[in-house]
Formats: C-alpha cells, sequence, structure tokens
C-alpha cells in the first residue's frame, strides 16, 4: 500500500509539474475565448518515427514546433505499448523534461466500444483525448446506422465525461464515418462535448472547397484535425516522392481554403501533420532529421496557407 502511494503521489507531482504551464497552454484548451490570430497548435504522431523509442519521439517533440504527443500502437507504432513497458511514471518525467504535453493516444486496435481502461489511462497520464475509428456501415439508412452508433455509444462517451477525456472518431474508409453525409449526420445528433470528429481529408473528396464546407457544417463537433491529403494513396509500394504527396505542401490539395474554414469556426483543437507509409510500422524517411525535414517543410507551407488567408 506504501508503495502505491508513492507511486500516486510521484504520479500526482508530475502532472502537476506539467499542469505548471497552463498559462502558455495551446489554443484549444482556451475553450471559446476569441483568438486574435490564427494559427496550428501541432502535436506529434508517433507513428510518423516507426517504432523510435517513447522517449526519442518525444525528444523530437518541439523540433517540429510541436506542444504535445499522440501515441499510437502496432501495427503503425509501438510507443503506446512501450509506456507500458517502461512505465507511465517514466513516460512522465520524460515528458516533463523535455516540457512536452502527454495529450493523447490512437486506439483503433481496441475500437470504439473498448475504450473505457484507456479512458482511466489517458485522465491517469494528464491527456485529453483518444482517437479510435468508427464500426462498420452496412445497408440500410446511413443516418438511421449514425444515429444508432452514437447511442450505443452512449455508455463509453458517460465514462469519458466523468473522467474529462474526448472521444474522437476518425472518418476512416470502410467504416460507418467516413463520407461527407455521415460527418454531417454525426455532427447534427452528437450530443455530448466529450465526443467529437478527428477530421481526415485524406478520406474526404479531395476538393477544397467541399472539405471546407462540411468543417463549416460540423462546426464544433470537429475536436481534431489531420493536415493529410490523399496524394497518390498510402497502400503500395511507390517512390518515396510519390509516398510524400499525402503531406500538406507535397501534394495537390490547397489547403488555404480549409484553414480559413477552421479559423472560421473558432478552431481551437491540435494538428498532426500526417501521412502513412508503406508497409506499416517503418518511419516515414530513412532518418530521424529527414523525417524532421519533411514534417518542417509541411508546416511551413500550412503557415504560408495562413499568411494568404
Amino acid at each position: 500500500m506504501q508503495h502505491q502511494n508513492e507511486i500516486d503521489m510521484s504520479r500526482r507531482s508530475l502532472l502537476a509539474t506539467l499542469g505548471a504551464s497552463a498559462m502558455i497552454a495551446p489554443n484549444w484548451v482556451l475553450g471559446k475565448e476569441k483568438r486574435v490570430e490564427f494559427k496550428l497548435d501541432y502535436m506529434l504522431a508517433s507513428c510518423m518515427y516507426g517504432t523510435l523509442d517513447v522517449r526519442e519521439c518525444i525528444a523530437q517533440v518541439s523540433k517540429i514546433g510541436a506542444t504535445c504527443i499522440d501515441l499510437w500502437p502496432p501495427s503503425h507504432g509501438d510507443q503506446r505499448n512501450q509506456i507500458d513497458s517502461i512505465g507511465h511514471n517514466h513516460y512522465l518525467r520524460a515528458c516533463v523534461a523535455a516540457d512536452v504535453k502527454p495529450q493523447m493516444t490512437t486506439r483503433y486496435d481496441l475500437g470504439p466500444f473498448g475504450l473505457s481502461d484507456e479512458i482511466e489511462v489517458v485522465k491517469q497520464l494528464g491527456g485529453k483525448m483518444i482517437v479510435c475509428g468508427s464500426s462498420r456501415n452496412s445497408e440500410g439508412s446511413l443516418k438511421q446506422q449514425v444515429g444508432e452508433f452514437i447511442e450505443k455509444m452512449r455508455p463509453t462517451v458517460a465514462i469519458a465525461e466523468e473522467a474529462g477525456v474526448i472521444i474522437a472518431i476518425e472518418n476512416h474508409s470502410n467504416a460507418l464515418i467516413n463520407s461527407p453525409d455521415s460527418l454531417k449526420y454525426f455532427a447534427d445528433m452528437n450530443p455530448s462535448d466529450n465526443l467529437g470528429i478527428a477530421l481526415a481529408p485524406y478520406h474526404l473528396p479531395q476538393n477544397s472547397q467541399v472539405i471546407s464546407k462540411l468543417i463549416e457544417h460540423c462546426n464544433k463537433s470537429i475536436v481534431h484535425f489531420y493536415a493529410w491529403e490523399h496524394g497518390l494513396g498510402c497502400h503500395r509500394p511507390m517512390p518515396k516522392e510519390h509516398e510524400l504527396m499525402q503531406l500538406p505542401g507535397f501534394g495537390t490539395l490547397d489547403f488555404t481554403p480549409i484553414l480559413r474554414a477552421l479559423r472560421d469556426i473558432n478552431y481551437h483543437g491540435l494538428t498532426e501533420i500526417f501521412m502513412h507509409p508503406t508497409p506499416r510500422g517503418i518511419p516515414i524517411m530513412p532518418s530521424i532529421s529527414e523525417t524532421n525535414g519533411v514534417i518542417n517543410k509541411s508546416r511551413k507551407y500550412l503557415a504560408r496557407c495562413i499568411q494568404r488567408m
């Protein structure tokens, strides 16, 4: 019992240290306050570095202009599993040392109805969000299926509300929440601030105006944004310069109208510059510095888009 108390006290101390930076927290933490100048608050996706040691991933956060980290499980990465191996307090100490917020985990492996334990983990880490997919689409009314999915999520969402954690559903291919219409239905029927959309342009029509209007419709239901376009896809081997076309500024999708729409809805969420390599589980570039380099090149492109708004 004494050992457990020491662990709990250590965790509280670490979280208090992380909380001390609240005065300079990302925009999304500031709730409904109006920003004077629109900017994106960046998060590092650990899977962009393959299965790199989670402590090394933490060290890259500031190098790509980010403030926090999203931990991925296999097959895309394994950093979420790594923190179970090294100990959550060890992970928190590494975050404190690097001034990085342990903000989110991605748990497609658990599914939307199996998040109860993960919600508690994210809460204990001081995090705020879990991303997952929805359920399978089937024949019948799309609107009815979306409504039934939201209803089925109620018990899990209630746990998330109690914990102060947001469940973000990514629009994903071959899933119920995927098409623009399904996202609109979701936004219209979703009753909880602790259930939202992790918007992935990759899985949408590659038309800036279509995506912009969708953002305007979904509005406050959008709680996370992937700066990610389809390019030439991510399911077959191809030359690296073609694979990188998933990154903003490397492909053909104009992000200026998309970012303008995010500004107009007063988006306060976090943004991940994102892509998938083939095969999964490898870094997007051969070295850490090259990975940081292409992410930063994409970040500079997004900054130019904001300047053009």
